[in-house]
């Protein structure tokens, strides 16, 4: 079985913040009182106190022995010990772009970061794909910099959840949407707390871990919302959008209420959906990424099918299984081999268009 992972990520070594000191030594400076992290535009990146505090930068990685996630080489090695072929990876502090102010500050930190995760997995063979940044606050400099991606062999742009004063299904974003479509670029909907991106129910907890129970899946939910009901689908019938690193179980939960929702009161959202929310699912607009030792797992391929299921390690963070994130995709019993295959590998080879 061939093994991709749909959502890992690269823990940026110190080339690219070197570089980003180096272009704004007024906007961007390292933390003043000595730990890990960056002050941009003001702001700690991350921010790991107060509401909705992020996680402490030191804590980040996974502290299994061993891993070895500071240089490409490093990756490979580390995703031979865990069985994964392919690793497309998202970024870590190159999440921080969507939330950036200074318009000339996004747009050329997006295309540092781009650049340097192109060239950084140049030195793979094809293994490790990168995906881009875009400042999608900015209009149409976001579409320039998503085509610049696309030229860069970046397989997907990330996008977040929601935006400062915006949710996604924002006529604003039509053309960006339509750009996306037009380049064959699929879109990963990407948050994390403390990254200064719109909070979404975390304001209400300060304890990190009492964030990150909650913040990944009301991200999903809420961009879910957005993009369904909003009719962005039905305007933009081939956007094909993965919803990240919130696991699957919540997803037959939620198309269910969804479609509760348009089944009963649809009409009451003008310029939305015109299709059940299943329809969307069945059309190829919506992925998900699972921990295949997901309990529930076996209940949602038999709901909603096993064509829009990814395999994903969120390697090297502190919450992934890293070197056993595979096991229980190439072990558990309770999914047919067809699925196996399907949610280790195929999937996100469509998805993500891989060779």
């Amino acid at each position: 079985m061939h093994i991709i992972d749909a959502d890992g990520h690269v823990a940026e070594n110190p080339s690219l913040v070197i570089e980003a000191l180096e272009r704004w030594p007024d906007l961007v400076r390292r933390s003043s009182d000595g730990r890990p992290g960056l002050t941009i535009e003001g702001r700690r990146y991350p921010e790991d106190q107060g509401p909705g505090a992020g996680c402490p930068p030191e804590h980040g990685i996974s502290a299994a022995p061993g891993i070895n996630c500071r240089s490409a080489a490093g990756v490979m090695r580390d995703a031979d010990r865990d069985h994964i072929d392919t690793m497309v990876l998202y970024p870590s502090l190159g999440l921080c772009v969507p939330s950036l102010q200074e318009p000339e500050l996004a747009a050329g930190f997006a295309r540092l970061y781009n650049q340097w995760i192109a060239d950084y997995c140049s030195q793979s063979n094809g293994r490790l794909r990168g995906v881009g940044v875009t400042p999608v606050e900015h209009g149409e400099v976001a579409i320039d910099i998503m085509a610049e991606a696309k030229n860069l062999s970046l397989v997907a742009t990330l996008v977040p959840p929601a935006l400062t004063t915006r949710n996604l299904d924002h006529p604003d974003l039509d053309p960006f949407y339509a750009a996306a479509v037009e380049l064959g670029m699929p879109l990963g909907i990407h948050g994390a707390p403390g990254i200064h991106l719109p909070q979404i129910g975390v304001d209400r907890f300060t304890n990190y871990i009492q964030v990150h129970c909650i913040s990944f899946p009301f991200d999903q939910m809420t961009a879910m919302t957005a993009l369904v009901s909003g009719g962005v689908f039905e305007r933009h019938p081939q956007l094909q959008v993965a919803f990240l690193e919130a696991g699957v179980g919540w997803v037959p939960f939620f198309i269910d209420r969804l479609h509760e929702h348009y089944e009963k009161r649809g009409d009451w959202i003008e310029c939305g959906w015109r299709r059940d929310p299943h329809d969307y699912l069945r059309a190829g607009n919506i992925w998900v990424t699972c921990e295949p030792e997901e309990p529930i797992l076996p209940g949602v391929i038999d709901v909603l099918g096993d064509d829009f299921i990814m395999f994903a390690s969120d390697y090297p963070h502190w919450d992934g299984e890293w070197p056993q994130s595979t096991k229980h995709l190439r072990t558990r019993t309770d999914i047919s081999d067809e699925t196996r295959e399907k949610i280790g590998g195929s999937n996100a080879q469509r998805f993500y268009s891989l060779n």
